[in-house]
């Protein structure tokens, strides 16, 4: 069996070079190029040859074929495609001039009313058609700010008919609330007068809470007030406290002073009047009164 990819070809002794025939590419004779593609009919047409339609959109395998024609420096491209019914050729162009395509043989193109040959967009020069282009963009651009104030009128006509609406609605609910309040109390004068007590009710009811929402209002202008005055006072105590010289703490032991009795405390009054009055001879320790313990120093005496 024999490789797939060849590295080396077998020539025969006898091979001629010379006899081969081939042209390299660039001696080869050029023409128009020639590729197949796939394309949909440009317009509709009618076969010479069988009479079958071939209607606009219709899919071909075609051959595309660029000619040496030009039109401004563009190319133009010829197609040949067959009939569906007998196969034979037809062919046909573009046309850079009309922006459109041109049916050369083997069909002819159905009439389109836009392509009257009596028109006269097909007979005006290229300066005629960019004044008609022109003068056409300035028309559509005038119509279309026409449509927007045609627009802006209707909607403010539709506003201006809703709002009328809307006040005939009210209308007609007070004037029925009025006639519906007569027929229960039997007169029309009593719904009048309490329709009209119920706008002045309304009316007070209004002033009463704009005066209430003016009280509150000055209320809370005297809260805020206070509570400046109270904010600047307790500042100004800080500030007095700041002036005063903190007194430094010790980390050292401090006795705590025990709780005293009642004996202890007769011992250090007796104790307080003997440094206070030195005793001599003859005298007398002094008795302490008021404690309800009676004289301390008679027993000493009669011992």
């Amino acid at each position: 069996m024999s490789e797939r990819k060849v590295l080396s070809k077998y020539y025969p002794p006898d091979f001629d070079p010379s006899k081969v025939g081939r042209t390299p590419k660039h001696l080869r004779p050029t023409g128009p190029k020639r590729e197949t593609v796939r394309l949909m009919a440009p317009f509709s047409m009618k076969c010479t040859s069988c009479g079958e339609y071939v209607y606009k959109g219709r899919k071909f395998n075609a051959r595309k074929e660029i000619t040496d024609e030009k039109y401004l420096n563009i190319s133009i491209i010829r197609f040949y495609i067959r009939c569906t019914r007998c196969s034979s050729e037809i062919t046909f162009k573009t046309d850079p001039k009309n922006t459109d395509y041109m049916c050369e043989r083997g069909a002819k193109r159905n009439f389109e009313a836009w392509r009257d040959p009596a028109s006269k967009e097909l007979q005006e020069t290229d300066e005629q058609r960019l004044d008609r282009l022109e003068r056409e963009e300035a028309e559509a651009a005038e119509e279309e700010e026409r449509n927007a104030m045609e627009e802006l009128e209707t909607k403010m006509e539709e506003s201006k008919r809703e709002m009328q609406i809307a006040d005939a609605l009210d209308e007609i609910r007070t004037r029925n609330a009025r006639i519906e309040r007569g027929e229960k109390g039997g007169k029309e004068e009593v719904a009048l007068q309490r329709t009209r007590e119920d706008v002045v009710a309304a009316r007070r009811r209004e002033e009463e809470e704009l005066e209430e929402a003016a009280r509150l209002a000055f209320q809370r202008e005297n809260v805020e007030r206070a509570r400046l005055e109270e904010l600047e006072s307790v500042d100004g105590r800080e500030e007095r406290k700041e002036d005063v010289v903190p007194t430094m703490h010790s980390f050292e032991k401090v006795s705590r002073p025990r709780k005293a009795n009642g004996v202890s405390l007769v011992k250090k009054a007796t104790a307080g009047a003997a440094a206070a009055k030195p005793l001599g001879p003859t005298a007398k320790p002094a008795a302490v009164s008021g404690l309800g313990l009676g004289a301390y120093g008679s027993d000493d005496e009669d011992d």
